[in-house]
């Protein structure tokens, strides 16, 4: 199969729509990362996802819809915050989790009751979605447990041969994938941190809690695996305070002939003058937008990846730090913001 990476334009986007018809897989921009997709009505296409991610069978699925979509079909029922929050953050990176109706495929929940539902804010995740005019079953569009894409390249890189189009929207400019919101109860919890934080979701909904998942529970949302964005590099982790401990290990790593790399924020880049060094940035923003392809490019100049915690935590922090807590593999990759 010939991968083909296309602007979106209308003869393309009718090339899109006719492979998720046919129960193609297709990989599409977001503002937050490239989503792989596939008719959720389907389970024959659906289960593709799975294939070709080799993602695991208990991992549910966001599904992306266009801003006129009537999702109530999809839900049973909507508390009033969900709806306040719809209104505030949507389109946006906010994906809202929902008691299910059962209508899409079984598989795009694993087993769960529950529907997560996404309206993403890319102009070229929105043009497609109205095409096709399905709700579009997408995870992340890498392998399972790799690094996420952020450009229509590192999409290639993990599918191409395996995927007939990758609808290409330029680099995401959030960086991270969506926060993910239980809207299931009275008061909104969040299963996974991102771009929308939890300030902001208290501002509008009163309140918010951070679910804290169970040794050996069944993942409520994606992203809750110990070990996930990962590069394809031998790794190791270090908080702020260690920084010496840190040098020593890519001085001896260098001793031994290996290619050590620092993946890090601008302070304490500058502080590792004469090292190579990855720049996170100096803000929340910059450090989500900046993460993963700097881990797509650490897995290329580097044997050895070494991350230094930030210093910073609250809001945007939490995610960020979230995602290169599980990147690095290290335990309690969630926590409260």
């Amino acid at each position: 199969m010939e991968t083909q990476i296309l602007s979106c334009s209308c003869e393309w986007l009718e090339l899109a729509r006719r492979y998720i018809e046919e129960g193609e897989v297709v990989a599409f921009h977001t503002e937050t990362v490239y989503g792989l997709g596939a008719n959720a009505l389907s389970d024959e296409a659906v289960l593709k996802i799975f294939e070709l991610k080799g993602r695991p069978a208990d991992n549910p699925l966001i599904v992306h819809v266009h801003r006129e979509y009537d999702i109530s079909p999809l839900i049973d029922g909507e508390p009033p915050y969900a709806a306040a929050l719809r209104r505030a953050f949507l389109p946006g990176p906010l994906t809202m989790v929902y008691p299910s109706t059962g209508k899409v495929s079984k598989y795009v929940s694993c087993g769960l009751n529950t529907l997560a539902i996404r309206v993403p804010s890319s102009p070229t995740a929105q043009e497609f979605l109205k095409c096709v005019d399905l709700p579009i079953a997408a995870p992340s569009a890498n392998l399972s447990k790799h690094v996420s894409p952020v450009t229509a390249r590192h999409v290639y890189d993990d599918f191409n041969g395996k995927i007939p189009l990758i609808l290409d929207g330029g680099a995401c400019s959030g960086g991270i994938e969506s926060t993910v919101l239980d809207c299931t109860g009275k008061v909104p919890q969040i299963l996974r941190e991102g771009l929308v934080t939890r300030e902001m979701i208290s501002s509008v909904a009163g309140e918010c809690g951070v679910y804290h998942a169970q040794n050996g529970e069944k993942p409520k949302s994606p992203g809750m695996a110990y070990k996930h964005y990962s590069p394809r590099c031998r790794t190791a982790f270090f908080n702020e305070n260690e920084l010496n401990e840190a040098v020593s290990l890519y001085k001896e790593a260098e001793k031994e002939g290996e290619t050590p790399c620092f993946l890090c924020e601008s302070d304490v880049c500058a502080q590792l003058f004469g090292f190579r060094t990855l720049d996170l940035g100096g803000t929340g923003e910059v450090m989500a937008q900046r993460l993963y392809d700097l881990l797509r490019k650490g897995e290329k100049v580097a044997t050895l990846l070494i991350g230094i915690e930030p210093k910073q935590k609250g809001g945007v922090m939490a995610g960020v730090r979230n995602r290169m807590h599980r990147a690095f593999g290290v335990e309690h990759g969630t926590e409260e913001s």
